[in-house]
């Protein structure tokens, strides 16, 4: 079967397109013909040697996947030949076929398109976990989303509204800022030409955000922090800027707030039933059309590494999906 395998560790020009063997179920595993393969930011980070965990060359890339299971192994209980899937796994989603354990996948509705399904997992999975389970975001609240118009941050301005939030999306352009409009965000912030602080603060008057979406980091993490309301939450879900932020710790202590770790990763390896649990939920307001995630443009397995390099570039509103 056909694969992208990253050769090197230099990148998405190190991708290609190989001969690999096809996988087979092993125990408590399913099969997948792969139909679509979502990209993400972390898919670069890993052709370039950068993310959590370093597979050696050559690999194949990606971490979400909608398809039709093929086969099963022995002791699966919850899937059959023939299901519509979408799973997720650490790597090796660039391929015509995948298998994955039994807990990494979801049935994925009828009203539900394998290329939107592939868009779905990781980063409305990230946003469920960071918004219910680690900043346990109320109704009413205000939500500030950094890279309102990337992957994941769409997914937080389409999640924050239909769990009752107040919206605030800011981002690098006006372009980017049009488009998280039309996703649900209720006030934007220009932060390519605005103070974020200062206009965090004047869009809730003086009180501050409540909850604090950071996909971003560098320089926007303080920055942001500097507008959180009393017992607010920083939520730290990942750097797409390249740069760690040092908090000042006295700005935790004077705003009685908390900076809470996102790892969906993890999370979803630890607790794959709540994880699940995640997923059914939004895969349901999808195929009832309450959301819908945004597929920017869809790629051929050949042309992975121009995909990555659009999102490397930071080009892309929403998700890039690759075609098996």
């Amino acid at each position: 079967m056909r694969a992208v395998r990253c050769h090197e560790l230099s990148g998405p020009a190190s991708l290609r397109v190989d001969e690999v063997e096809r996988p087979t179920a092993g125990p408590g595993e399913i099969v997948i013909d792969v139909k679509a393969a979502g990209v993400n930011f972390p898919d670069v980070l890993i052709t370039q040697g950068k993310y959590q965990f370093k597979p050696p060359p050559p690999f194949v890339p990606g971490g979400e996947v909608a398809g039709v299971v093929s086969a099963i192994g022995n002791g699966v209980t919850r899937f059959a030949v023939g299901d519509r899937v979408a799973a997720t796994m650490l790597f090796g989603a660039f391929a015509e076929a995948v298998a994955v354990p039994e807990a990494a996948a979801v049935k994925l509705p009828d009203a539900v398109g394998f290329e939107v399904g592939a868009a779905t997992l990781l980063t409305f999975g990230t946003t469920m976990h960071a918004l219910i389970d680690r900043a346990a975001l109320k109704e009413g609240e205000t939500l500030l989303v950094l890279g309102a118009a990337g992957g994941v941050g769409t997914a937080a301005v389409a999640i924050g509204k239909r769990l009752g939030a107040r919206v605030i999306a800011a981002a690098s352009s006006e372009e980017k800022l049009a488009y998280a409009r039309t996703q649900g965000a209720d006030l934007t912030i220009d932060y390519g030409r605005e103070d974020l602080k200062e206009r965090a603060k004047s869009l809730t008057g003086g009180s501050g955000v409540d909850v604090i979406y950071d996909p971003v980091g560098g320089d926007l993490t303080e920055a942001a922090l500097r507008s959180i309301a009393w017992e607010g939450r920083l939520l730290v879900v990942g750097f797409a800027n390249g740069a760690i932020p040092k908090l000042p710790a006295n700005l935790l202590l004077l705003k009685g707030c908390q900076a809470v770790g996102v790892f969906w990763g993890a999370f979803a390896q630890r607790d794959p039933d709540r994880n699940r649990a995640h997923m059914e939920r939004v895969l349901g307001w999808i195929a009832a059309g309450d959301m819908t995630p945004h597929v920017d443009a869809t790629y051929p397995l050949e042309r992975a590494g121009e995909a990555l390099a659009r999102i490397e570039r930071r080009e892309v509103k929403g998700k890039l999906v690759l075609l098996a």
